[in-house]
């Protein structure tokens, strides 16, 4: 058996209950735990197949990196939210958004009632 590289301590045991959660999906798959600090390892395979099946099932979507120009409106800068954003997003004109600066980022995030 292989010791535990989180705790160092435990043993790690092989198990077939690990639960994985993504956006309201529970995945079941194999992997190992920590018989001493229960940190939980799943196999490689089994990570793939769950990040295959969520991308199926649209919850996992593709990393997405977007380049647009700036406009002029007004006093400030604007820019356009892509239509299939819009859509996968569930934007409108009445949507409420906040705009977060975080180091030199922009977040722009629907408001949830």
């Amino acid at each position: 058996m292989r010791k535990c590289p989180n705790c160092e301590k435990g043993e790690l045991v092989k198990v077939e209950d690990i639960t994985l959660e993504i956006e309201g999906y529970i995945f079941i798959v194999k992997g190992e735990r920590c018989s001493n600090c229960k940190e939980e390892f799943p196999y490689e395979e089994e990570t793939q197949k769950t990040v295959s099946i969520a991308r199926k099932l649209g919850v996992w979507p593709e990393p997405m990196k977007l380049y647009r120009h700036l406009s002029k409106s007004g006093g400030g800068l604007m820019f356009r939210i892509p239509s299939d954003l819009e859509k996968q997003l569930k934007l409108n004109e009445n949507v409420e958004v906040s705009i977060t600066k975080i180091g030199n980022k922009i977040v722009i995030e629907p408001e949830t009632k």
